[in-house]
Formats: C-alpha cells, sequence, structure tokens
C-alpha cells in the first residue's frame, strides 16, 4: 500500500509517499520549515500542506517529537506548552481531512528499522536513538515496539534533560566538534546502556550519516550501529505505522 509517511522535528516538517510493502520512498521528499513558535494549529496547517503537496486521499503516518499516548501529546517536548495533552491524533485527522496515526518519532524511525533497515530479524533488545534536535528513542523486543522510551528525557546535572545537553542541537549551539561532541554522546549512551542493557543500538536522524566522525568515541560494550536508512528512516517508519498501528474492524 502506498502511504504518506510525514517526520516532524523541531526546525523542519518532511513528507513522501512510501510504498509500505517494500519500504521504497515513491517520491522525493518535500520540507516545510517548522512553523516559529512550534504551536498546535500553526503545526497542524504544515502537515496539511504537505498533503496537498502530494495531492495524498488515503492514510497517513505522522512521526511526532514527543510522547504520544493513544495519540495524545503527554510532553510538549521541544514544541510549545500548549501541546501538552492536545490529541495530536484528531487534530491532524480534522486539519486534513484524511485517517492519521500519529506515534512518537523515535518509535517511527524504529519501526522503519527494523522492518525494513539494519534492525530487521534482529532479536532481543533494540534500542533506536534519532539524534536531531533533541534525542529520541524506541525500543524493541523481538522486534515488537515498547512505545515510549524517551531516554533523552534522564536528568543530567543543571539541564532539565540530558538531550539538552547531548543532542545535534547542542552541539550545534555550543559549536562542538564531533570528537566534542561524540564524548557527551557516549555519556548518554553509558547510561542508556546502564539502565537497560540492550543487546543492540541503532542511530538515526541527521548525525548517523556522519557515524564514522565520533565512532571512536564510543566505548560501551553494546554494538552500535548506524541506521541504514540514515535520515529518511522517520518518513518510512511513520509511514509503516499507518499500516501497523491502523484500527482494526
Amino acid at each position: 500500500m502506498n502511504v504518506l509517511g510525514i517526520d516532524i522535528g523541531g526546525s523542519g516538517m518532511k513528507g513522501a509517499i512510501v510504498n509500505t510493502a517494500t519500504g521504497e520512498m515513491l517520491t522525493k521528499r518535500f520540507r516545510i520549515p517548522t512553523p516559529e513558535g512550534r504551536k498546535p494549529k500553526d503545526m497542524a496547517k504544515v502537515v496539511n500542506k504537505i498533503v496537498k503537496h502530494f495531492d495524498h486521499k488515503g492514510p497517513v503516518g505522522v512521526g511526532f517529537p514527543t510522547i504520544i499516548k493513544h495519540g495524545v501529546c503527554k510532553s510538549p517536548g521541544n514544541l510549545h506548552k500548549k501541546w501538552l495533552n492536545t490529541n495530536v491524533h484528531e487534530l491532524f485527522s480534522e486539519a486534513t481531512g484524511l485517517p492519521v496515526i500519529v506515534i512518537n518519532d523515535a518509535d517511527a524511525a524504529g519501526y522503519a528499522t527494523m522492518n525494513y533497515g539494519t534492525g530487521k530479524g534482529k532479536k532481543g533488545l533494540v534500542i533506536m536513538i534519532t539524534i536531531g534536535t533533541g534525542l529520541g528513542s524506541g525500543a524493541f523486543l523481538d522486534g515488537e515496539l515498547l512505545p515510549n522510551f524517551e531516554m533523552g528525557q534522564i536528568p543530567y546535572k543543571k539541564y532539565d534533560k540530558i538531550e539538552m545537553w547531548a543532542s545535534n542541537a547542542a552541539m550545534e549551539r555550543d559549536n562542538l566538534s564531533y570528537k566534542k561532541w561524540g564524548k557527551r554522546f557516549n555519556k548518554f549512551l553509558k547510561y542508556v546502556d546502564t539502565l537497560i542493557c540492550p543487546d543492540l543500538i541503532i542511530l538515526g536522524g541527521g548525525a548517523s550519516k556522519d557515524f564514522e566522525e565520533y565512532k571512536d568515541c564510543i566505548t560501551i560494550d553494546t554494538p552500535v550501529v548506524p541506521a541504514e536508512l540514515q535520515n529518511h528512516a522517520g518518513i518510512i517508519g511513520a509511514a509503516a505505522a499507518a499500516i501497523h498501528q491502523a484500527p482494526k474492524d
């Protein structure tokens, strides 16, 4: 089935049509900057613009950069505080007039990786970490999603959450080299490794494509590998989630 996948980030909202049988993107990625202020109604309008760009009439899957529980935002994350307790599923469905499934963005990237990429066929506990404005994380046990593993929310020193210190946005904000940032990211991975002891960690998001630049900074025993789908995983996984999580008749 051909599904529109949309990946929402703190700086950009991106979409493409995906063949959910193969995981192939059938169109070029279309991107619109995330509206300044990151408020619900403004972002819903952008989702609708992406739908109209592709003249799409079918199901839509959306990867969203906060905790999503039964379609409801349970933390505003790096977005506007008005998102808290907003039913994102209903908001986007009403804005587009289409059936929309919304899941956490790291869970979406994990769907792509576990169904079509590096994680396909992997058993045990696999953690997908997306490196972007924040640090998203998705957990899969023997290929099945365990939702809302938000490891980037761990408090760290003076920061409310460790993603404010070790994300791609933090690297840009503090003008860090990959070597210096890699040491921070390795600290984050040590917490992940200690707390949940996964069998494999897969990295996605913008910084995953530059893995060679900082891989020597990673010292944990658990294998850490970049996602094959890299920055398209969020779009592909959101589309896959629209099929996997669609209400059953």
